[in-house]
């Protein structure tokens, strides 16, 4: 009897996991991070409902964590927090040199750069201490985009060190 729900409950992982692989590309991480957060949200989900070990409420919670993490890593939402609070219009003009070509520049609609400090003083002072950050800090723009490049980093930091510190407990 064993086999024979071992073999249906392979199927159905089959007919569970076809959309992620069907999708899946191996040339960019967002495939990667496709698997991982399917994995992560049934697993959450399974071992939430069905599980018998101490904290298996709380491991739920870390996986999902986890998946949370790994949204917005993909969707780049720390490099780009910023522009909620920063707008600027492109420009693009006929080039001199070139009849067929177009030069860009950008025009500062409206900024807000100082709510964002204020929403991670921590990182704004890193920024400002920092002796060779990744981008110039010449302007608000930049220490801003500074900011979120770090916390990019840092998000990518505690998913893995959730993972490295805790999946080896979530099991059932």
């Amino acid at each position: 009897m064993y086999k024979v729900k071992q073999f249906f409950r392979r199927i159905y992982n089959l007919y569970r996991w076809l959309p992620v692989i069907w999708k899946d590309q191996d040339w960019d991480d967002h495939y990667i991070w496709e698997v991982l957060k399917f994995k992560l949200k049934n697993q959450a989900e399974y071992i939430k409902t069905n599980g018998h070990h101490v904290d298996n409420e709380r491991d739920a919670q870390r996986m999902m964590t986890c998946v949370r993490l790994i949204e917005k890593l993909q969707i780049g939402y720390y490099e780009h927090e910023y522009t909620e609070y920063h707008e600027s219009e492109s420009i693009f003009t006929p080039s001199e040199e070139c009849e067929d070509c177009f030069e860009w520049d950008s025009k500062l609609v409206s900024e807000r750069l100082d709510e964002y400090f204020v929403k991670y003083p921590r990182m704004y002072v890193i920024v400002e201490n920092m002796e060779k950050p990744p981008f110039s800090t010449d302007t608000k723009l930049g220490i801003a985009i500074n900011i979120g490049h770090i916390n990019h980093l840092r998000a990518t930091r505690i998913l893995f060190d959730i993972l490295e510190n805790h999946i080896f407990e979530w099991w059932d």
